[in-house]
């Protein structure tokens, strides 16, 4: 009788210890890690292909002291690259360098080929259209500031000579967004202003100005981030 109290006991000792001693044995499973929402600053490159329409308000000829407006705009491309930061608060800000191509911007006689490549800093605000960090869709504002070198060249009835030189820049942009995490799509609307072109001639009787410049871009670009 005490031979079957005592396994009685011990198989009763057994069933309580064997969940706290399972329990004691039990190692939890590493915590996941954070999810990162996109609401950390981040580096990222960029590069942009798009077309574009050239229109002047003014069109000076040095030699007659005169000046007309352009009848006809000039249309091309242009594509560049850039790096840039995004603050993770919706301020992003990112350098570029675009080549511009335009051809066709005409007086009625001759036409107008302008080539240029753009150095701008540029500062701008992301605005989700879904909850913040949750990538998707979304839409921006911006503006730059900057210069570049161009070439511009005539053809017509009256070509006039070949030239180049330097001239600051403005810009302004608004587009919209697909956040895809790594990477963001964007179509957008660029405009540029140059306030004058000229071929900048030696002989006052070949030199010309373009017053008042103004290019239309409708752009796609890629940001891929790198952290």
């Amino acid at each position: 009788m005490r031979k079957f109290v005592a396994g009685l006991l011990t198989s009763a000792a057994i069933l309580v210890a064997g969940p706290v001693v399972a329990a004691d044995l039990y190692v939890p499973p590493p915590a996941p890690p954070p999810v990162d929402n996109g609401l950390g600053g981040s580096f990222y490159l960029r590069a942009s292909l798009g077309g574009n329409a050239l229109w002047t308000q003014n069109h000076v000829f040095a030699d007659a002291a005169g000046s007309d407006s352009p009848t006809t705009a000039g249309y091309g491309y242009s594509y560049g690259v850039g790096v840039g930061y995004e603050a993770g608060n919706g301020l992003r800000a990112d350098v570029t360098l675009d080549e511009v191509d335009n051809t066709g911007l005409s007086d009625g006689i001759d036409s107008l080929h302008l080539r240029a490549t753009l150095a701008l800093a540029n500062a701008y605000y992301d605005f989700g259209l879904g909850s913040v960090g949750d990538g998707g869709f979304g839409a921006y504002v911006g503006a730059g500031l900057g210069g570049g070198y161009y070439q511009v060249t005539t053809s017509g009835t009256d070509p006039q000579p070949d030239g180049s030189g330097w001239t600051p820049a403005a810009a302004a942009m608004a587009g919209v967004t697909y956040d895809m995490g790594n990477a963001v799509a964007d179509l957008g609307y660029r405009l540029i202003y140059m306030p004058q072109l000229s071929n900048n001639v030696e002989f006052p009787r070949s030199s010309y100005y373009l017053n008042q410049n103004f290019v239309n871009e409708i752009r796609a670009t890629l940001r891929y981030r790198l952290n």
